[in-house]
């Protein structure tokens, strides 16, 4: 009996040549509409699929493929007489090899302007239906679905006048795997159609590998980076590399790090953020790039060595003369200036990643997850820096002087971004001191006090929660710490605030905590 192929394709990349060669092979072709058109253009010989159903294609061809005389031809099991039985006083024709891709419904929703009627009309309906089939019945079908596959198929057919069940179950596999992203495309966007932001009972997520990489956070753990569909043009799934090697694990991590911190920032000053081990190490504004460069770098001149910097504004020439004095693993930044460029290329060592709208403010729909084993941890991204319906409250006998104010602010930005619990220690519009990632808050304040140094004297500070004692609040003002911005909230509020009174120091409630884990 002469082997039967269904191909009906939207995307056509190889296409023609993958039905010649099963032409060449023997096969008789079987296809639809434009896929038809294309391969008898070519000159190979097509059987449309409503000579075979004996139904024209309708609904401007919505339905083609959905009949008993194809679909019955895929899923008739071949070890199965009755089944072989049935389809032969049926009168149909078994089919071998099912090359189907779906509608293109991603790159629908991600042209601009994109309505809800275009998107609905490019889900495909016959489509997931056939190749669901053929992977039902995979011991008999080949189904393929990536043009990547169609020379390995024809390899093995040219071979053994088959596809080995090892493959045709590969093939099953990325057919499920197919399905399941598309589906789980169509649920996102609807959802986002409907305005719906509320954690659902049932989450289903899909992402696009970006590349492999040699290793995840150690060299003996395998990693990889995944982007989601419509990634954010604010994202570092979106940023252009512009020199050096593949980004690590790591590297993503940190440098992920780096431009949530300089989203609190925005674009309304310059800015320079630098990070090491997923911890802002120093922040920096100043009149301009390579002023707040300097801050930033001054902040902590040994953790910034090996670390990442993300800039709000385009590098020149003087801001990459000072950024090429030490060794960095990626500089970020909106653009970078030809002889910035010519300055940081000449570094094999460093990456460069180009990313316009890297300060734009995160979404506040946008999740945050953490995997744990045997589950998924989901939460609203934390995108805001003050609540809304509360003022700032100052507690102390003491009020904080304009320019406190101004600078506390400026470290409760950053230390949203220390990890708990964290301190950060602020003066002249540049961090000089972070305390991050310790079991106790009293250790956290030591430690930035520590990397300040003299420049503790006359600073402020921010703390990520509340002071359950007065130990901290004593610790700064040995210091010479000046002002203070925590959220409050500790049934020992009293016991810090009447020690910062009798320090002089001036203390702000946010009534907002920011913790990062």
């Amino acid at each position: 009996m002469k082997r039967r192929a269904l191909i009906s394709v939207s995307d056509k990349t190889g296409v023609v040549d993958f039905a010649r060669e099963l032409a060449a092979l023997g096969f008789e072709v079987v296809s639809t509409g434009g896929t038809a058109k294309a391969i008898q253009d070519a000159g190979i010989p097509c059987t449309g699929v409503s000579d075979i159903t004996g139904f024209p294609e309708c609904l401007d061809g919505r339905v083609k493929t959905l009949h008993p005389a194809i679909h019955a031809g895929v899923l008739a099991m071949r070890s199965n007489p009755e089944h072989m039985n049935q389809i032969e006083e049926l009168g149909v024709v078994p089919i071998d090899v099912v090359c189907i891709n779906l509608y293109p419904f991603k790159q629908t929703i991600l042209k601009e302007g994109v309505t809800l009627e275009d998107a609905i009309e490019n889900i495909d309906i016959g489509g997931p239906t056939m190749i669901r089939a053929a992977a039902k019945n995979w011991q008999d079908v080949a189904v393929v679905v990536d043009p990547a596959d169609y020379s390995e198929i024809i390899a093995q057919l040219k071979e053994n006048n088959e596809v080995s069940k090892e493959m045709k179950f590969r093939l099953a596999g990325k057919v499920f795997e197919h399905t399941a992203q598309y589906d789980s495309m169509i649920n996102a966007y609807l959802r986002e159609q409907r305005g719906e932001t509320e954690l659902p009972d049932a989450l289903s997520l899909t992402y696009e590998k970006v590349q492999d990489m040699r290793y995840g956070e150690n060299p003996h753990q395998g990693a990889a980076f995944y982007k989601e569909i419509n990634c954010p043009s604010n994202s570092l799934a979106a940023a252009k590399q512009l020199h050096g090697k593949e980004l690590s694990y790591n590297n993503i991590n940190d440098a992920n790090g780096a431009l949530d911190v300089l989203k609190e920032f925005g674009w309304d000053e310059p800015c320079a953020v630098a990070v090491k081990h997923a911890n802002p190490c120093g922040v920096g504004l100043g009149d301009s790039i390579y002023e707040a460069y300097v801050n930033a770098y001054n902040s902590d001149p040994v953790s910034i060595f090996g670390g990442i910097v993300a800039l709000n504004r385009e590098v020149d020439e003087q801001t990459a003369n000072e950024l090429a004095k030490i060794f960095l693993e990626i500089i970020i930044a909106p653009s970078f200036s030809q002889a910035a460029l010519d300055i940081l290329t000449a570094k094999k060592n460093i990456r460069l990643l180009e990313l316009p709208r890297l300060a734009d403010k995160n979404s506040p729909e946008a999740l945050d997850m953490k995997k744990v084993v045997g589950g998924l941890l989901v939460q609203k991204l934390d995108t805001i820096i003050l609540p809304e319906d509360v003022e700032l409250k100052c507690v102390t006998k003491r009020q904080p002087t304009e320019e406190e104010m101004k600078q506390m602010l400026f470290a409760w930005k950053v230390v949203k971004h220390v990890k708990s619990n964290g301190i950060a220690l602020a003066k002249d519009n540049m961090t000089v001191g972070v305390g991050p990632g310790q079991t106790n808050r009293v250790t956290a304040l030591d430690l930035a006090i520590k990397y300040a140094g003299d420049r503790a004297a006359g600073s402020v500070m921010g703390s990520d929660a509340f002071f359950p004692f007065s130990d901290c609040v004593e610790a700064a003002a040995k210091a010479g710490i000046t002002a203070i911005i925590q959220p409050g909230g500790s049934i020992r509020d009293e016991d810090s605030i009447k020690a910062a009174d009798e320090a002089g120091i001036a203390m702000v409630f946010t009534s907002m905590r920011h913790f990062k884990h």
